[in-house]
């Protein structure tokens, strides 16, 4: 046996078999609880909107969770992709344009059916300056737990990866944050919503590379 063979033979004598679906467990791991901090932190702080029982029967109610939650599924699916070395983001880019596009849509009927002297509410509302960063504050959380479970995993676009990571997570604090926000305009959702996520995946573009190395 050459000195080569050696050094593989001491490399791979104390490798273990991996437990199947370990990666989904893992990120299941480090995301539910995250997201249940995040959801705590949302009851703690600013507590739920207080007119909780009619708006459950607002369909602008409904649109406004399905697009976060949307996009933090596709979002996440994509995140798993990429957790592999031969993994990519699949067609994440192309569906998440069309949740986009289709709550573009509904924004624009909104708008198109509504008085004139309405669109400043529907687009700008009360909280259009610190929606982005009450999203981004509970998608903290969240985007934590992905990268402790991706620190396990073995991503190759370390920018990428993170960059959709962030995504994720913001869609995921988007989504916590529609339980208290009484924003009713689906322009201010695509708006201000869209841009709270987007500042959770330029964290993680720009942390991804040094959190995610491996």
């Amino acid at each position: 046996m050459t000195k080569t063979d050696d050094i593989i033979e001491n490399l791979v004598s104390d490798l273990k078999p991996v437990p199947r679906h370990a990666l989904p467990r893992r990120l299941a791991l480090g995301i539910f609880p995250a997201l249940g901090l995040s959801l705590l932190m949302m009851l703690a702080i600013p507590g739920l909107r207080v007119d909780m029982p009619d708006a459950l029967m607002l369909p602008v109610f409904w649109v406004k969770s399905a697009y976060n939650a949307l996009i933090a599924l596709a979002a996440f699916s994509a995140v798993f992709r990429l957790s592999r070395p031969d993994g990519s983001e699949g067609r994440f880019f192309g569906l998440l344009a069309l949740i986009f596009a289709a709550m573009a849509a509904v924004a624009a009927i909104q708008l198109m059916t509504a008085p004139v002297g309405t669109y400043r509410v529907l687009i700008l509302g009360s909280s259009a300056l610190h929606c982005p960063l009450l999203i981004f504050g509970f998608a903290l959380p969240v985007y934590a737990g992905t990268v402790w479970a991706l620190r396990r995993a073995a991503p190759v676009d370390l920018k990428l990866t993170g960059f959709v990571a962030g995504l994720a997570a913001g869609a995921a604090g988007a989504w916590v944050y529609s339980w208290f926000c009484t924003e009713n305009g689906m322009p201010f959702v695509l708006i201000w919503y869209s841009l709270g996520i987007l500042l959770t995946g330029a964290l993680g573009a720009v942390t991804g590379p040094r959190l995610l190395r491996w």
